[in-house]
């Protein structure tokens, strides 16, 4: 890059810092933002070109209702490639807070690692711009709540990429728990697991950033670290490292804690505790590699735990091959039904189900998860997992991040949405960004609803 596309850049940056969090102006944003139009086409811009990202953004693109006007992304030769993909209409940006602002997109993927989704989310909130969202979410208590009001104060479409809750058998699932069938239920538990083994993902000697990446930038909000290639890869390797992505908890119990939450219509748990740590691995990283944590409800208690040095699976093993598996039990006074992603099966409690019917379908069955967005864009209405509802599974996932880290039990108050009685997990609650970004504080009072 030339000495003045760089101060350019770094002007444009440092200015719109200067005027609040994301640098969009009233200007812009009249400008930019609108709903979209029954007749047209919806204009989908992607932050983060990354394999995940541009999966989801080729879903969007087989649709003809939809075009690609935008893409975003630090690392130049994964923007190029996206740019190339759908050359004609896609134009590149390095910065998001451009591409918000330019007008050229009604909606936008966010697909970038954890560490940054809480401003883009809000950047993108404040640009009226619809978003669909990889999880985790966030990653501290005060992200989740300051983007669940952002959304209900501007009014945005959003979905979150927990794909597997359009599902038939996640659907199937949910019905099947709310018909009563299985009595009263007051345990559930829930795990994913995986090998590594003791090498992990491996070391790799120190290298500088490939030529076309902005490391900085990359690094945003979070703590600039040295430059590891693993670390830039891809999503599995950012659960390695835990200010990039908060470990496999946040990586994977969005997906698998959302079917009870979802099917039991549980609130917000009371009692978080969690225990764990670094314990086999030995590579470049600094996440646990084991985690324990037991959220407390009103009326059940619900686990969950992951490992990444051993992949038994119970119910879910097969095969006694390495592989990922993960699975969830509800245990009913009348019996257990066990799921995973594809499959369930219900276990009666001796002879307490005989005769018991399994419900009709009664639930929507969308047209997949992208499809149900860009569906709700048009219809402007919240889809089955937007922010409003997944934050009751990102809150208690963070919660338990917190937990882990303090080595204690927390408190919660679902009526405040505030942690009891402990001023240092509410001070660490707040998470404290790497200047010049800052966290968007304005956020944490909830708008009417």
């Amino acid at each position: 890059m030339e000495e003045g596309a760089k101060h350019s850049r770094r002007e444009f940056i440092e200015k719109a810092i200067s005027i609040g969090i994301i640098g969009l102006s009233a200007k812009h944003i009249a400008a930019s933002g609108k709903n979209v139009n029954p007749n047209e086409r919806i204009h989908i811009g992607l932050i983060g070109c990354g394999g995940r990202g541009r999966a989801i953004l080729n879903e969007c693109a087989k649709y003809p209702d939809v075009v690609i006007t935008g893409a975003c992304d630090v690392w130049k030769e994964r923007l190029d490639a996206t740019v190339a993909q759908f050359k004609g209409t896609c134009k590149p940006y390095t910065d998001f807070r451009e591409m918000l602002s330019s007008g050229e997109v009604d909606a936008v993927i966010i697909a970038t690692p954890p560490h940054w989704h809480t401003l883009q989310a809000i950047a993108a909130c404040e640009a009226r711009k619809d978003f669909y969202i990889e999880k985790p979410m966030t990653l501290h208590l005060a992200e989740s709540l300051a983007v669940r009001n952002a959304v209900k104060k501007h009014g945005v479409i959003t979905q979150v990429g927990t794909q597997i809750h359009s599902t038939e058998n996640y659907i199937r699932v949910v019905e099947i728990i709310r018909s009563g069938i299985l009595g009263d239920i007051g345990m559930v538990k829930t795990f994913h697991v995986l090998n590594q083994g003791k090498e992990g993902i491996g070391k790799h000697a120190p290298v500088k950033p490939p030529e076309g990446l902005d490391w900085d930038m990359w690094c945003g909000p979070a703590p600039l670290c040295p430059y590891h290639p693993v670390l830039a890869l891809s999503s599995y390797h950012h659960c390695s490292w835990m200010d990039y992505s908060g470990g496999w908890t946040a990586g994977m119990a969005p997906h698998i804690i959302d079917l009870p939450i979802w099917a039991l219509e549980l609130a917000y748990p009371t009692l978080i505790s969690s225990a764990g740590g670094r314990f086999v691995i030995q590579d470049d990283g600094d996440a646990y590699d084991h985690h324990y944590v037991l959220w407390q409800y009103p009326k059940l208690i619900m686990s969950w735990w992951t490992s990444m040095t051993n992949s038994y699976g119970f119910d879910f093993h097969g095969e006694p091959l390495i592989r990922r598996r993960l699975g969830i039990y509800f245990h009913g006074t009348n019996g257990t039904l066990f799921a995973d992603y594809g499959s369930f099966k219900i276990v009666p409690e001796g002879d307490r189900m005989k005769g018991a019917q399994l419900p009709s379908p009664n639930l929507p069955r969308p047209k997949g998860h992208v499809r149900e967005w860009l569906d709700c864009i048009r219809e402007r209405k919240q889809p089955s997992c937007s922010v409003l509802y997944h934050v009751k599974v990102d809150v208690p996932i963070v919660l338990s991040l917190l937990s882990l880290r303090l080595g204690r039990a927390i408190k919660f108050d679902p009526a405040t949405e505030s942690i009891v009685g402990d001023e240092e997990a509410i001070k660490l609650a707040v998470p404290e960004y790497r200047h010049p970004w800052k966290f968007p504080s304005q956020y944490l009072q909830s708008p009417a609803a």
